[in-house]
């Protein structure tokens, strides 16, 4: 495979270059001005410096590839609505008008967060509809879905789309910033940290994406990615309170904490650059359900959860110890 990856230097994509060219696969990755790449050049991962915001940048990246990763998106649940459009919608459409007709693959990582996360998504299937929510993560993503279906449809590309659940693993927002976020004070759980935390891995979603990449029978289909434990929050954020001394704060409904987010969202955004405290976004997610059906990528790809829980458990442990130590 002669791969491309956008946002090579993130989270995920900097494991998915990792993995690829451990098998021997060749790897352009495309970084952001000033990002560090990782050491993966030093494994032969080839560097592009650019911006997918930016299409001057992206002249000839889709020369010699077959396989694009477009992994490249906002990853936070704070910011103004073109922050994110930028990026997962007007991004997407530049890196398709470079790729569409041209590769035989593009892989786009979008977001249970499709489906809307103002709502239970338990059982919901890849043909579920979306709903617009007005949170602009999740709307973005539900437009950067339906360019992809239509840059490629009538070309030479396929596409395959994936809608991992919440990531988590060294280095994850669902980790580092929860653990930032015991550093400030006690978390709120929403309804008793009743609901699942729908987690997934990310060396298990890992797993996913390159066998929907090497899958002839992943063509123009939608894969949901989602480790098959229920663990709640309260048990999440409980575990990762232990790692540094904390417990989780006391018990609100969801319905209230979302109405708290949003009037913080109004007295900070006029006033503040810095992420509000709390924010729409993270309640919605904390306060539903999203144990989305992965019958699919179990049947179709032969995906399994291959780390469980308290093992990739174990690899968070390590990462907070040497990340944080004591806060």
């Amino acid at each position: 495979m002669n791969a491309l990856i956008t946002g090579a230097g993130g989270f995920i994509g900097s494991r998915l270059a990792a993995r690829l060219l451990e098998r021997g696969d060749a790897v352009r990755g495309l970084f952001m001005h000033g990002e560090d790449t990782r050491g993966l050049e030093e494994k032969g991962l080839e560097m592009v410096r650019g911006d997918v915001t930016e299409p001057s940048t992206l002249e000839g990246i889709e020369r010699g590839i077959d396989t694009v990763f477009h992994l490249a998106a906002r990853v936070a649940d704070w910011g103004p609505v073109e922050a994110y459009r930028d990026v997962s919608v007007c991004g997407t459409a530049n890196l398709l008008e470079r790729s569409a007709g041209k590769v035989e693959r593009f892989v786009y990582m979008s977001s249970i967060a499709y489906f809307g996360t103002t709502r239970h998504c338990a059982g919901f299937t890849e043909d579920t509809a979306p709903v617009l929510t007005g949170l602009p993560y999740n709307d973005a993503k539900i437009e950067a879905e339906a360019l992809v279906r239509g840059y490629t449809f009538g070309t030479d590309t396929s596409y395959t789309i994936i809608r991992p659940t919440n990531v988590f693993g060294p280095g994850s927002i669902w980790v580092r910033d929860i653990i930032e976020a015991f550093g400030r004070g006690p978390l709120p759980l929403c309804d008793g940290g009743r609901h699942s935390a729908s987690l997934v891995y990310v060396e298990n979603l890992v797993d996913g994406i390159l066998l929907a990449a090497d899958s002839p029978r992943a063509r123009d289909r939608v894969y949901i990615l989602r480790d098959d434990y229920r663990v709640t929050w309260r048990e999440y954020l409980s575990a990762l309170g232990a790692m540094v001394g904390k417990k989780p704060g006391p018990s609100m409904p969801t319905w209230l904490l979302f109405y708290l987010g949003w009037l913080v969202e109004a007295i900070y955004a006029p006033f503040y650059p810095a992420r509000p405290p709390l924010t729409r976004h993270a309640v919605s997610i904390m306060g539903h359900d999203f144990d989305a059906d992965t019958t699919r990528a179990r049947e179709e790809l032969g995906w399994s959860t291959r780390i469980p829980y308290d093992e990739a458990m174990e690899s968070v442990a390590r990462y907070v110890r040497e990340t944080f130590g004591d806060i």
